[in-house]
């Protein structure tokens, strides 16, 4: 017979203290009975009844495996990139502490949501760069997104058609999982200032292919002044920059491709719904394998013992008699 669990310290200690105490128990019994000269035949009964129950108790705690069945285990998962604008007007500070701070806490619980789902990480502003290939390793991602900030990017406008190129290659070069479109997914966190003239065309280029593309927008329509090294950034007039939340380009994206448009705002965060939305979509099957599965029976073992501990309570026998 198979075991769930091992014989270990808390049985020994279970045994260890049964054991003890019915021995001082019994000696106890017999010395009465022998200095007032009568039998103690009746105390026998209870303790094979009571060793019985307990046994049965222990059995029922290590879980006894029995019989014999195959099952089939299945790993079903999905493939995300996720796309984060770096440029400098990710530091604007109308989403406190800042845009990409915001950006930042919030992803570690999009990681974490999609535990069994390969994840990469995607930085880009003008021009898009590989932070992180497609990968289990949650605690890695969450050293990559601990360490985003707008200086590890070129910083000379925001185009998201780079982002989307690349996460594109790297889809189609991915050779472990090359069959479903319909499981990979793609997530745009901008805050929507796009400048880039060739992203209709890759939008299209996802839609043929059947990749769902998800937007993310942080920041408010009031938007918030651009402050580079402790001083604001001006414009070629001297006139203050003041970087705002540009929605519709997100909006027309996540359109174009069956995806859905969120936003994080001062008023409003969307994260748990784009989580929600993110995890209806069917993962594909990853691997599949037969096992041998056997059932744990304790229960069986644990009625009898609990029938057994009543009985003994039922029955009452005068061990010295007078």
């Amino acid at each position: 017979m198979e075991w769930y669990h091992s014989f270990s310290t808390t049985e020994v200690v279970f045994l260890v203290v049964f054991i003890t105490g019915y021995i001082l128990y019994i000696t106890r019994v017999i010395r009465i009975n022998r200095v007032i000269s009568v039998g103690f035949r009746p105390v026998f009964f209870k303790i094979l009844l009571r060793s019985l129950y307990f046994l049965l108790f222990v059995v029922a705690l290590l879980g006894p495996l029995m019989g014999k069945a195959t099952k089939e285990i299945q790993a079903v998962g999905k493939d995300i990139f996720i796309l984060v604008d770096l440029s400098q007007s990710m530091n604007a500070n109308d989403v406190q502490p800042s845009r990409l701070e915001k950006v930042k806490y919030e992803l570690k619980d999009i990681v974490k949501s999609f535990s069994s789902d390969r994840i990469g990480l995607i930085i880009f502003s003008s021009e898009a760069f590989i932070q992180s290939p497609l990968t289990y390793d949650q605690s890695a991602l969450n050293m990559f997104i601990d360490a985003l900030n707008t200086s590890l990017v070129p910083n000379s406008g925001t185009d998201f058609t780079p982002p989307l190129r690349l996460a594109l290659e790297k889809f189609e070069d991915d050779e472990e999982n090359p069959s479903q479109q319909k499981s990979k997914v793609l997530l745009l966190i901008s805050d929507g200032e796009d400048f880039g003239e060739n992203t209709t065309d890759i939008s299209q280029k996802i839609q043929q292919i059947g990749i769902r593309l998800f937007t993310l927008g942080v920041g408010t329509e009031q938007g918030s002044q651009l402050v580079v090294r402790g001083v604001p950034k001006t414009d070629r007039s001297g006139n203050v920059v003041v970087s705002t939340l540009d929605p519709e380009a997100l909006q027309q994206l996540a359109s174009q491709t069956g995806g859905q448009y969120f936003e994080i705002s001062d008023r409003q965060d969307d994260t748990e719904r784009l989580i929600s939305s993110i995890s209806q979509i069917e993962g594909e099957l990853r691997d599949s394998r037969q096992i041998d599965a056997s059932a744990n029976k304790y229960f069986y073992f644990l009625l009898v013992g609990v029938v057994l501990f009543l009985l003994d309570h039922l029955l009452k026998f005068k061990t010295v008699r007078i």
